[in-house]
């Protein structure tokens, strides 16, 4: 199973702006099948609070910063973001939230699956039990 990972994407300096940019395949080790972003998150909200069997991600903080409290079903992994040509890998069976998102910050989110509903795993003792039991 692959391990969470932050991936430092190529940036390239420009005297009228920096430029980063991402490739599947490349950069993450799986084909993009959708982007989201999170914005506008209220003072001392956190997002996710779930994780996937099936699905990978990759997160990128563009703007500010935030963290991604990450947990494998044994033990808790914090990753920090904060810049713009950083991103986090997520394997699938990984718990995931975010918080401490700063003023203005924004999250983008690349998966290797489309938007499923039945496809969260919303309750954490739920994930526990499927992690340890290898599904």
């Amino acid at each position: 199973m692959l391990s969470p990972e932050i991936i430092q994407l190529p940036k390239i300096l420009d005297d009228r702006g920096n430029l980063s940019f991402i490739e599947e395949g490349n950069h993450i080790p799986f084909k993009i099948e959708r982007t989201y972003w999170i914005y506008d998150v209220p003072g001392g909200e956190c997002r996710g609070g779930h994780a996937y069997s099936d699905l990978q991600e990759f997160i990128v903080a563009l703007s500010g910063s935030f963290d991604v409290v990450l947990h494998d079903g044994t033990k808790e992994l914090r990753f920090h973001l904060n810049r713009s040509y950083y991103g986090l890998y997520i394997p699938k069976m990984m718990w995931r939230e975010l918080e401490n998102f700063s003023t203005n910050s924004l999250a983008l989110i690349l998966a290797d699956k489309k938007y499923a509903a039945d496809a969260y795993i919303r309750n954490f003792d739920e994930f526990v039990q499927k992690r340890n039991a290898g599904s």
